[in-house]
């Protein structure tokens, strides 16, 4: 029996709902949107209809979009003694990042009217059948995983603070966020995605969801009004294209610098043959480290002479030749030695493709009243406020390093992924399209080999690695941080593949909890 799709996403529930509707004859694209729905119910902290995001989406006919949804400055600025803004610290066990949160971090959700543009565009059954299982599971309770569990524990503050303890308590702990086998229902959200389905996305930005958020955030220390809410476009860009060997891969667009980072990254590496060094060696790691230094250098070099959240010159100078053979000979000659996104990626039989990013960075914090949604953010994220905090333009998209990525092969194998980690998604992807197009790696092992991340001087092993390239690792870097396992911090590649006799595969990122579906 040919298989009806595949789908990878980081929750059992999340990938189920959209092998469901893949079986009963929506496309990859309905898949993708019935996946959102049921994420923001089963992973509060990594997806909500108060976060933003992207899908690239291509069609049977070959034809590629990116459906930008991600978040918006506000149209104005209140002044920093006046804002809800306040910091939290994350550890990530061997590594630590702050984040704020409050109302005066939140800027202009867009989730939900992307999924609506989406299915508009693009979707085949009615947006009811699609939500209609999330409503279910929001009503009937869903009990905490894991992974969702530790989650928790990393952002507790954040879904313990009075507007968001109702729903995120535990039952067994008072005054603690729920613990895995819990049951969480969301009655609130259940009845916020039900009349959304009805009354469509104008309910969430013109009608009362968007008026409560605004009296609240004028009260209460935050920028958004109801004017950013009924302001908010989606905005339908081309993809990014580059050829990396004989592969074509599309990438997310400027504003968002991921997918040209990625790009720059792989442009970096074209005149070597990383197949000759054996796969995670010292050679092909020492490699992988300076190419990371060089992409956060050139990001930085850019970024002199333009906003990446404004110019879309960035993109075509980081990879313009000569920009690049600049950077590539230090690479060559090796002169120096030296958050919560969740990720669904659908392949239909048919052919359709649509990889989805999305986020709510933490959450604020803060529930709109009556609504069952915890607002984003973004405002509050370093990795996407890479100018300092409080100096953003108004009515501006934020920049992002959201990469939805697909590649086409010569042999006819398509691969659609993409990754949560903030500013480590560049580094996951990057390292995920080698191990797939360079060493032809098994897509198990591809998803889940050990992976680098070096941010500013510190480098990050993750577990599992020769230990003897591992000490020669720290011993050249002082500043490091060795896991003892696959770690989160390294990002959640969710990955699904067409391969070139048309088997559908597909695996879930052990990271996050990621999980892969084949629908029958």
């Amino acid at each position: 029996m040919n298989a009806k799709g595949v789908v990878a996403a980081g929750h059992p529930h999340t990938a189920e709902v959209a092998a469901e509707v893949l079986h009963a004859g929506g496309n990859a694209f309905d898949a993708a949107i019935a996946a959102f729905f049921m994420a923001c119910v089963v992973e509060p902290v990594l997806a909500s209809l108060g976060g933003g995001g992207f899908v690239l989406a291509r069609d049977t006919r070959g034809v590629a979009s990116v459906f930008d949804f991600f978040t918006q400055t506000p149209g104005t600025r209140r002044a920093t003694s006046d804002l809800d803004f306040n910091p939290v610290v994350v550890d990530f066990g061997s590594a630590q990042q702050e984040f704020h949160v409050g109302l005066g971090a939140c800027a202009v959700p867009g989730c939900v009217r992307g999924m609506f543009d989406i299915h508009r565009q693009l979707g085949r059954l009615p947006m009811r059948e699609l939500v209609q299982p999330a409503v279910a599971a929001a009503r009937d309770g869903i009990t905490v995983n894991a992974f969702q569990a530790y989650i928790f524990t990393l952002v507790y503050p954040i879904y313990m603070t009075p507007s968001a303890k109702p729903f995120f308590e535990s039952s067994k702990l008072p005054g603690d966020v729920a613990t895995e086998g819990e049951t969480l229902r969301f009655q609130d959200l259940a009845d916020t995605m039900e009349m959304l389905a009805i009354e469509g996305d104008d309910l969430f930005y013109r009608g009362e969801i968007a008026q409560r958020a605004g009296r609240m955030c004028t009260t209460g220390g935050g920028h958004l009004t109801r004017q950013d809410f009924e302001s908010y476009r989606v905005e339908l860009r081309e993809p990014l294209r580059i050829r990396y060997r004989n592969a074509h891969l599309f990438f997310n667009p400027p504003p968002s610098a991921g997918g040209s980072l990625i790009g720059f990254g792989l442009r970096l590496l074209e005149e070597t043959e990383i197949g000759d060094l054996k796969a995670d060696g010292y050679a092909y790691l020492r490699l992988l480290i300076e190419v990371m230094l060089q992409t956060s250098f050139a990001r930085i070099a850019c970024m002199e002479t333009g906003s990446v959240e404004s110019d879309e010159t960035f993109a075509r100078r980081l990879l313009s030749e000569p920009f690049v053979n600049s950077y590539r000979t230090q690479v060559l000659n090796r002169h120096r030695a030296v958050r919560g996104t969740t990720q669904v990626s659908v392949i239909d039989g048919e052919g359709n493709v649509a990889t989805m990013t999305i986020s709510n960075g933490e959450g604020c914090g803060i529930i709109i009243p009556g609504s069952g949604v915890m607002l984003n953010n973004m405002l509050g994220e370093e990795d996407v406020n890479p100018a300092g905090f409080h100096v953003w333009q108004p009515n501006q998209r934020m920049s992002s390093m959201m990469a939805p990525t697909i590649a086409l092969l010569p042999n006819g194998r398509i691969i659609a992924t993409g990754s949560g980690g903030s500013n480590r998604i560049r580094t996951a992807l990057l390292q995920l399209l080698i191990n797939l197009i360079d060493y032809d790696t098994d897509l198990i092992a591809a998803v889940r080999n050990p992976r680098i991340h070096i941010e500013g001087e510190v480098l990050n092993i993750e577990g599992g690695m020769d230990p003897t390239v591992v000490s020669q690792l720290t011993a050249e870097f002082r500043h490091h941080r060795v896991f003892g396992d696959l770690n989160l911090f390294f990002g959640g590649a969710h990955t699904v593949v067409r391969d070139t006799n048309g088997q559908l595969l597909g695996e879930g990122d052990p990271r996050r909890g990621g999980v892969s579906k084949i629908a029958l």
